[in-house]
C-alpha cells in the first residue's frame, strides 16, 4: 500500500492527504530557473525539496508514473538587461547560465525531470493566452506592455492568502 503523503494546500492553507488526480499518471511542474546570472545558494533549496518529492513520489506511484515538468525561463526583461551589461547575446547568456545550472543540479545529485522545457519554444502558445486575456478584458495594454487585469479576477490573491489591496505593486 501506498503511504500516505500530507502536503500544504496554498489554497486552504492546510496540511491535506496527496490524491493524485489521474491513477494512471501523477504529474509535478515546478518554476525553474530564469537564466540570467549564475545560479546562487539560495536556488539551491527548491532544487532539492522538488527532487526529494519527485524521488518519493517515484518510489511510491512507481517510477515512469511520474511526470516532473521544471521549466527554464530563457527570455525576460532581466535577461535582455543582462545581455546588454555584459555584452553578449541572448542566446549566448542563456546557454552558458543554463549549462551552469544543470552542473550545479548535477553536483547536487538532483535527479534531471521528466521535461525541461524552455520559454522560447512556447512563445506561440504565450502570445495566444495573452491574446484571450486580452480579449477576454483579463488584461490590459500600458506603454507597450501587456499587465493582468486584477479587478476582472475576483478569486486573485486566493492562493497567496491576499486580498487585492496586499498585492498592489509600490
Amino acid at each position: 500500500t501506498i503511504m500516505d503523503i500530507y502536503l500544504t494546500n496554498n489554497l486552504t492553507n492546510k496540511k491535506e492527504q496527496f490524491v493524485p488526480r489521474d491513477n494512471k499518471e501523477v504529474g509535478m511542474y515546478v518554476c525553474g530557473p530564469t537564466v540570467y546570472d549564475f545560479p546562487h545558494i539560495g536556488n539551491a533549496r527548491p532544487l532539492v525539496v522538488f527532487d526529494v518529492l519527485f524521488r518519493l513520489l517515484k518510489s511510491l506511484f512507481g517510477e515512469n508514473k511520474v511526470k516532473y515538468v521544471r521549466n527554464i525561463t530563457d527570455i525576460d526583461d532581466k535577461i535582455i538587461d543582462s545581455s546588454k551589461k555584459n555584452k553578449t547575446t541572448i542566446n549566448e547568456l542563456t546557454n552558458k547560465i543554463t549549462k551552469s545550472f544543470h552542473e550545479d543540479c548535477r553536483y547536487l545529485k538532483c535527479l534531471k525531470p521528466t521535461f525541461e522545457p524552455k520559454a522560447t519554444e512556447h512563445i506561440k502558445g504565450m502570445i495566444s493566452m495573452v491574446s484571450k486575456l486580452l480579449k477576454n478584458e483579463h488584461a490590459y495594454v500600458n506603454k507597450s506592455h501587456v499587465y493582468f487585469s486584477v479587478s476582472s479576477f475576483k478569486k486573485y490573491g486566493k492562493l497567496s492568502n491576499k486580498n487585492s489591496e496586499q498585492l498592489v505593486a509600490g
